[in-house]
């Protein structure tokens, strides 16, 4: 049996800045873009959230719902010595460690031997020492495997700890709404709650071949998150899957010429950071992303495609059907293979 800790920081960015400029506690900020430059907030303090300001908001938005919100720019070199610090403090406990963000972090402390092997009181002691050193709060985690202990982590924010034992599992996935399981999203949570799934328990009473007829490949991975299974490892070292370059623009390009003409100078800063790559890598197929002026937004790649100019342009001129409306950002990358894994498919000429 696993023992897993999901580390989180609360509204990681704005308590950063509430930190270190103390006036800007216990009112609502948040951390983004300008509004007047069609910015987006990054992040927001929890006074922020209680008029429903959130990630990825338009600023513009926020201010609407919040009008007193005070947005800030972001400061990402001070985030980043933030996280370090954080990392630093996490190794002091285990090697196997998995991050996911700056302010997000997997630990398994399976072999550990602080706190005679304790995960709680490992946990305890992290969130004390960033207080402590860092003048933060982080939320946590301590879970059998690496779904639990995220979804735990989530269950006393802000600054929480939730610890669900081996014994505690069966019980505690019985009530878990599917809207709270790894990617269920809000149609695929709509769509079960047609089927009138609400809860695990719920899901539990479906076999797992109907499953999958219903849901395909995902049918699968949900049998096994309503029965808490999840054999995930944590996994050290991450290695990357795309790169990729975006850009938000200050007004919506009305219509698909206006798009196409900013192509070549994405497409120069993708070749850019390509040539960053090291040899382990070898670039795949090439990809597109679109988000309309509503947020919707969409990606398209396709296999077998060369990543010539003449490629991407019929990537976006079938993404942009996909959506018809005024584009707010472009983005274009390309899928990665990682050599490190093994064999790799050879093409046929």
């Amino acid at each position: 049996m696993r023992k897993i800790i999901h580390i989180d920081c609360d509204c990681f960015f704005a308590a950063i800045e509430m930190r270190d400029d103390p006036r800007l506690a216990g009112r609502p900020m948040a951390v983004g873009g300008a509004p007047d430059r069609r910015g987006v907030v990054a992040t927001c303090n929890y006074e922020a959230r209680a008029f429903g300001v959130h990630s990825a908001m338009a600023s513009r938005t926020a201010l609407a719902l919040c009008p007193q919100l005070l947005i800030v720019r972001p400061r990402f070199e001070a985030y980043k010595a933030a996280s370090q610090q954080i990392h630093a403090i996490l190794q002091d406990y285990t090697e196997l460690i998995e991050p996911l963000s700056l302010d997000e972090a997997y630990l398994d402390v399976s072999e550990s031997a602080h706190f005679a092997g304790s995960a709680t009181r490992i946990a305890q002691d992290i969130r004390r020492r960033v207080r402590a050193e860092l003048d933060i709060t982080v939320s946590a985690g301590v879970a059998p495997n690496k779904f639990l202990a995220k979804v735990a982590s989530d269950w006393h924010k802000p600054d929480g700890l939730c610890v669900i034992t081996p014994g505690e599992v069966e019980e505690f996935v019985a009530a878990l709404p599917v809207a709270r399981l790894h990617g269920v999203g809000k149609v695929t949570a709509e769509r079960l709650a047609r089927l009138g799934i609400q809860r695990c328990r719920d899901l539990r009473e479906w076999p797992r071949l109907a499953l999958v007829r219903e849901f395909g490949s995902f049918g699968e991975r949900l049998w096994q998150l309503a029965h808490g299974i999840d054999e995930r490892p944590v996994q050290v070292e991450r290695r990357r899957q795309t790169v990729s370059v975006e850009h938000t623009f200050d007004r919506d390009l009305p219509d698909l010429a206006a798009c196409q003409a900013e192509l070549p100078a994405l497409l120069e800063q993708l070749e850019r950071r390509l040539a960053r790559l090291d040899g382990s890598y070898r670039v795949d197929k090439p990809l597109v992303k679109l988000k309309f002026h509503d947020f919707t937004q969409t990606t398209l790649e396709q296999a077998g495609a060369g990543r010539d100019a003449d490629s991407y342009r019929q990537l976006l001129v079938a993404a942009f059907a996909r959506g018809g409306r005024p584009v707010r950002l472009i983005g274009v990358g390309v899928r990665l293979l990682d050599l490190r894994e093994g064999g790799e498919q050879l093409a046929l000429f």
